[in-house]
């Protein structure tokens, strides 16, 4: 797991064998991360499935009652058939975008 931090926001790349360890990372040192915006880069897994991506699903509850946004950037993958309650883009830079229009509806009582 590498660990970026720029302004408001934490990247952490995924560098884990598996979707679950790295969830277990990242729940693990939760408490690190929780005051911040996170984006999630699983960019690295070109086999990641619809099913692999609904383990972030708590995290993201979690997250989001914290009143933060999290965001995971994910590559060959169908868009159309991701969750909801999931936010998932093909770059870093999309994810930043989502991330800046969260925290102006936030400040705005959104």
């Amino acid at each position: 797991m590498k660990v970026e931090q720029k302004g408001h926001t934490t990247i952490v790349k995924d560098t884990e064998s598996s979707i679950s360890q790295f969830i277990e990372k990242l729940i693990s040192q939760y408490s690190t991360f929780k005051k911040y915006n996170l984006i999630l880069d699983i960019t690295h897994d070109k086999n990641m499935s619809i099913n692999a991506l609904k383990e972030f699903t708590e995290l993201t509850k979690l997250h989001k009652e914290n009143s933060k946004s999290l965001i995971i950037v994910a590559s060959e993958i169908d868009f159309n058939k991701v969750p909801a309650a999931l936010q998932v883009v093909p770059s870093v830079l999309e994810a930043h975008d989502i991330i800046e229009m969260e925290e102006i509806e936030r400040d705005l009582g959104f």
